[in-house]
C-alpha cells in the first residue's frame, strides 16, 4: 500500500493547481481561436464607450406617464439589460420623462428589441392557427374567409369560435406573418380577440381575450427538463410560476378548459394558449395538464439560447408602458486608456511596495509571497477573460479599483500565515513541525477574514448599482482567488520547502533563521531544559528586537517564574550589602 505522506500531498496539490490553471489557460485559447474571445478584458462604458439610446415611452391612449411608471420602467429595464448579460450599463432618466440606456460596445439586435419592448404582455388562448412555416405562401392567400368559422351565438368562453365575426375574418385575411410582415397590433383590447403573428415560426393566429395578464407573473427562469425517474435530459424548458391567488386561480381555469380539449384532439388549436409580446406571439405551448398552484413548465423544441430569452422576455415582460428608440449615437470613453493607464501604474506601485515589504521582513521566503500573488493575479485574470466570454462582463475601473484594493488584502494572508510560522519556530520547534502548527493557526485567521470579505462582496453587489457592482465583484472574485492560492499553492509550496536544506536548516537569508527570531530549543542536552532566562539571554545576545519579541513571547507561568527569580536575586543582593552599610555607620560615629 502506498504512503501518502505531507510531501506527497503537497505535490498533488500543486498539480491540482497546475491543471486547473492550464484548462482556463485552453479555454480562453480555444475562445481565441473560435473568435468569440480575446487575450484581453472586455472594458466597460467608462474605459471604452459604447452606446446611447435614448428611449421615449409610447403611452396607449390619452393621459401622460408618472413618475412612479417611469422609474417603474428604469427599473425594469435595468433588468432587462442585465439579464441579457450585458454588465457596466448604465440607466437614468432625463427631463422627467424620457429613459436614457447607455451600453459598453455595440448592442445587439435581439438586446435592443428586448429594452424597448413593450410590457404589453398577456395570454390569451388559441382560437385558430394556421401553421404556414417561414417562407410559404402568405396564410390568407391560402385560408379564404369562408373557411373559417361563423359566429352563432355569444362566446361561452375565450377559446369560443363565436368570437370571430367579420371583421376580425377580414383582419385574418389581410394579415401576413411572413415577408412582407405586417405590422403587429400593439393597442389591441384585452377584452376582445385580435389577430397575431409568431415571427419565428410565421405562423398566424386567431386569439381569443386576454385570460392571463402579464401583471400575474411572478417569475421565470430556464433550465433543462428532469425526466420520470428524476434524471436530468437535454431537453430545456421554462419554468413560469403565477402569483397566488389571483394568477394561480386563473390559470387553473383556464388549463382545465385547454387540457380538455388536448384530450379529445392534441392537434386542436384550441389546446393552445399563446404568449403575446408587444403584439407578436412569442410561444403558444399546448396545455398538457391541468396546473392548480400556478406553477408550470413550457417545453418544446427549445436552444438554450431560446429557452433564456422566452424566460427572459415573461421575467421582464411586465412593463406598464413601451418604448421607441428615439436617438441612438456612439459615445466616447468617459475615462478613456489614460485612466486606466494610471490605475494600472497605482495597482503596480502597490504590488512593488508589497514586494519590497516581502524580501526585507521575510528574505528568501518573501519569494514564496510574490509567486501567490502572481498565480492570484493570473488567476483573476483568466476568471475575468472567461466571464466575459460567457456573461459578456466588462471591466469598468471601479472594477480596476477592486483589484487593486485587494492586493494589500492578499498579502494579508501570507502574512499572517508566515507570522504563525516563526512564532512556532520562537517556541524552539523544528520547521517541519512549526509549518504545521503555524498552519493549524493560521488557516482559521485566514477562512474568518475571506468569509468576512466575500460576505461585505456579496452584500454590496445586490445593495448597489452601476459602477459600485463592478467594484464589489472584483472584490469578491479576488477574494476566492486569494484563497485558491492560499489553500493550493503558498502552504504546499511552504511543506516543501521545511524539508530543504536551505529553509530547513535555517539558513540565515532564508527567513526562517530560528537564531535570529530568538528562539532557544526545549531540551539544551544534559539533562537541562529551557528556562525563561535562557531564552531572554540568547535573545539579548543576538539584537533587542529579537529580545524584546522573546520577551513578549513569553507565556504568563515564564514572566511568573522569572520574575520570582529575580526578586530571589535581588533579595540576595540586598542582604549582603547590609552588613556593610552598618559598618560603615559604625565607623563614622
Amino acid at each position: 500500500m502506498a504512503r501518502t505522506g505531507p510531501t506527497t500531498t503537497a505535490r498533488r496539490t500543486l498539480l491540482w493547481l497546475g491543471a486547473l490553471i492550464l484548462v482556463c489557460i485552453m479555454a480562453v485559447g480555444a475562445g481565441v481561436l473560435s473568435g468569440a474571445a480575446s487575450w484581453a478584458p472586455k472594458l466597460g462604458l467608462d474605459l471604452e464607450g459604447g452606446t446611447q439610446m435614448i428611449l421615449a415611452p409610447k403611452i396607449e391612449g390619452a393621459g401622460s406617464i408618472s413618475a412612479d411608471q417611469l422609474n417603474q420602467a428604469v427599473s425594469i429595464i435595468r433588468q432587462r439589460v442585465d439579464g441579457s448579460g450585458v454588465s457596466e450599463s448604465q440607466i437614468s432618466t432625463q427631463g422627467g420623462r424620457n429613459v436614457v440606456v447607455q451600453m459598453p460596445g455595440t448592442p445587439t439586435t435581439e438586446q435592443r428589441n428586448l429594452i424597448k419592448a413593450s410590457a404589453n404582455m398577456n395570454f390569451r388562448p388559441v382560437i385558430v392557427s394556421s401553421e404556414a412555416p417561414a417562407g410559404a405562401v402568405p396564410v390568407a392567400k391560402r385560408t379564404p374567409a369562408d373557411k373559417l368559422p361563423k359566429p352563432t351565438a355569444k362566446p361561452a368562453n375565450a377559446s369560443d369560435p363565436n368570437w370571430i365575426d367579420a371583421a376580425v375574418m377580414k383582419k385574418y385575411e389581410a394579415t401576413s406573418c411572413v415577408a412582407p410582415l405586417s405590422e403587429p397590433d400593439t393597442t389591441a383590447d384585452p377584452a376582445k380577440p385580435m389577430v397575431a403573428c409568431e415571427a419565428d415560426t410565421g405562423f398566424k393566429y386567431i386569439l381569443g381575450p386576454v385570460e392571463i395578464p402579464g401583471k400575474w407573473i411572478q417569475t421565470a427562469s430556464y433550465g433543462l427538463q428532469t425526466g420520470a425517474q428524476g434524471a436530468t435530459t437535454n431537453q430545456w424548458q421554462v419554468a413560469l410560476t403565477l402569483i397566488k391567488p389571483q394568477g394561480a386561480e386563473a390559470f387553473k381555469n383556464v388549463t382545465q378548459r385547454l387540457y380538455a380539449k388536448y384530450l379529445a384532439n392534441p392537434n386542436d388549436p384550441q389546446a393552445r394558449f399563446a404568449i403575446v409580446l408587444d403584439g407578436n406571439v412569442v410561444s403558444a405551448p399546448a396545455s398538457q395538464a391541468v396546473i392548480t398552484d400556478g406553477q408550470s413548465s413550457i417545453t418544446g423544441n427549445f436552444t438554450e439560447a431560446s429557452a433564456k430569452t422566452l424566460a427572459d422576455q415573461l421575467k421582464f415582460g411586465a412593463l406598464p408602458i413601451s418604448f421607441d428608440i428615439q436617438s441612438d449615437e456612439q459615445i466616447s470613453a468617459t475615462l478613456g486608456l489614460q485612466q486606466l493607464e494610471m490605475g494600472l501604474l497605482a495597482g503596480l506601485i502597490g504590488l512593488g511596495l508589497v514586494v519590497i515589504y516581502s524580501l526585507f521582513q521575510y528574505r528568501a521566503l518573501g519569494t514564496v509571497t510574490i509567486l501567490s500573488l502572481v498565480i492570484a493575479g493570473g488567476l483573476t485574470y483568466l476568471a475575468i477573460i472567461l466571464l466575459g466570454w460567457s456573461e459578456n462582463y466588462r471591466l469598468s475601473l471601479a472594477g480596476v479599483a477592486g483589484i487593486i484594493v485587494s492586493i494589500g488584502q492578499t498579502a494579508d494572508s501570507f502574512i499572517v500565515y508566515f507570522e504563525r510560522v516563526r512564532d512556532e519556530l520562537r517556541e524552539g520547534r523544528g520547521l517541519v513541525a512549526a509549518v504545521d502548527n503555524g498552519w493549524m493557526r493560521a488557516k482559521r485567521t485566514i477562512l474568518a477574514s475571506k468569509a468576512v470579505n466575500i460576505l461585505a462582496s456579496v452584500v454590496l453587489y445586490f445593495v448597489s448599482v452601476g459602477n459600485v457592482k463592478g467594484f464589489a465583484f472584483t472584490l469578491g472574485l479576488t477574494a476566492v482567488a486569494d484563497l485558491i492560492v492560499v489553500f493550493m499553492f503558498t502552504h504546499p509550496t511552504l511543506l516543501l520547502l521545511a524539508r530543504t536544506r536551505f529553509f530547513g536548516g535555517g539558513h540565515r537569508f532564508s527567513g526562517l533563521d530560528p537564531v535570529q527570531l530568538g528562539a532557544v530549543p526545549l531540551y539544551r542536552g544534559a539533562g537541562r531544559f529551557r528556562s525563561p532566562e535562557d531564552t531572554l539571554a540568547r535573545a539579548q545576545g543576538k539584537n533587542a528586537r529579537a529580545a524584546g519579541e522573546a520577551e513578549r513571547r513569553q507565556t504568563i507561568a515564564e514572566r511568573r517564574l522569572a520574575a520570582k527569580e529575580a526578586e530571589m536575586v535581588g533579595s540576595r543582593g540586598a542582604g549582603a550589602k547590609k552588613p556593610e552599610s552598618s559598618d560603615d555607620s559604625k565607623e563614622s560615629k
